[in-house]
């Protein structure tokens, strides 16, 4: 089942009718060692890193999935307020944190009077 999930805070054609809380999703990865070897290589002679691209969405769409958990555990049926966050937790980049937050809420279509 889809859920609907936005960065603004409000769903068109939907109103809010309860606030579940925060809800996050959160990864840390670290490249393989194929990826880590192609990444320095490129390093050395310059350009788009596709190695480390793939490990990065990959790393988003794990956080993106974990939330979407979280948010259906407290109830919810929609996300707003939808953010990405993502810091170096081990030093010289050998591991990354990648975090997705929103609001988790419940949401029902709006009558038209």
């Amino acid at each position: 089942m889809s859920m609907p999930v936005t960065t603004t805070f409000t769903i068109e054609g939907y109103r809010i009718t309860e606030y579940k809380g925060i809800v996050r999703g959160i990864i840390v990865r670290s490249p393989t060692i194929a990826q880590g070897f192609m990444g320095g290589l490129k390093n050395i002679v310059g350009g788009q890193i596709g190695s480390y691209t793939e490990m990065c969405e990959q790393a988003r769409q794990q956080a993106y999935d974990r939330l979407l958990a979280h948010a259906r555990e407290r109830g919810a049926n929609a996300i707003v307020g939808l953010r990405y966050d993502a810091s170096e937790v081990v030093s010289k980049g050998s591991a990354t944190e990648v975090l997705c937050y929103g609001t988790a809420v419940v949401i029902e279509p709006e009558q038209n009077a």
